[in-house]
């Protein structure tokens, strides 16, 4: 795999304010709200949607929070606090428990697959690994989908994965991971099969292939 863009970290950074409304509302849409791209952009300037739910409110509103921790800290180690940092910005209000990792059994529509209870001192081992990987992409995404089927935390991992995942995306110029509408359907059809055989081919290709946005520099 090799990186489809070479940028400074200003530039990616410029890159994702540039482009943070798009990339909340694709995070949103992930998750499966049901919210448009216009009500996104209302509550992110302050302005009420009076048809939209508090929770769905508060979640944009978090994702709009956890993207803004990115950027202001891009050069921080990322590791297992910075991990659980996001999910607390993320899952803030939404879930039994937010910025800890999950100590009690979930359930994933759709799939026959339980993830385990994770072990602190493992998912560090998982996240040193992936960190060991040369190319920075790959890193993205092998994390993103890492974090997603492991279901680290009680609620919130897709965001909070993806979001992680763009952290290591901007600090190294390598663009964004962003899930539009166009591919959601085919993203969670992968996702759904990665969940249950542990096969990730198939859905680290297509993310490869379709769900990196960037901007071409001209010397």
């Amino acid at each position: 795999m090799e990186n489809k863009y070479n940028l400074t970290i200003e530039q990616n950074i410029f890159l994702a304010k540039r482009n943070l409304v798009d990339n909340i509302y694709a995070n949103a849409r992930m998750e499966g709200l049901n919210i448009t791209f216009p009500q996104t952009k209302t509550i992110l300037e302050g302005i009420n949607v009076p048809n939209l739910k508090i929770d769905e409110i508060q979640c944009v509103l978090n994702l709009r929070d956890a993207w803004k921790y990115v950027i202001d800290n891009i050069k921080e180690e990322f590791n297992i606090d910075f991990i659980c940092k996001i999910n607390e910005l993320v899952a803030r209000n939404e879930s039994i428990e937010w910025g800890k990792l999950r100590n009690g059994g979930v359930e994933i529509t759709g799939t026959e697959y339980v993830p385990v209870i994770p072990d602190k001192e493992n998912v560090k081992e998982q996240i040193a690994q992936i960190l060991k990987i040369e190319n920075t992409t790959e890193q993205a995404i092998e994390y993103m989908l890492y974090g997603m089927r492991s279901q680290l935390f009680w609620d919130g991992n897709k965001r909070t994965s993806t979001i992680c995942a763009n952290k290591i995306m901007i600090e190294n110029g390598n663009g964004i991971i962003k899930v539009s509408d166009n591919h959601l359907e085919e993203f969670i059809k992968l996702l759904s099969e990665f969940y249950t055989t542990n096969d990730k081919s198939k859905i680290k290709k297509f993310i490869y292939e379709n769900c990196i946005d960037g901007m071409v520099i001209k010397d």
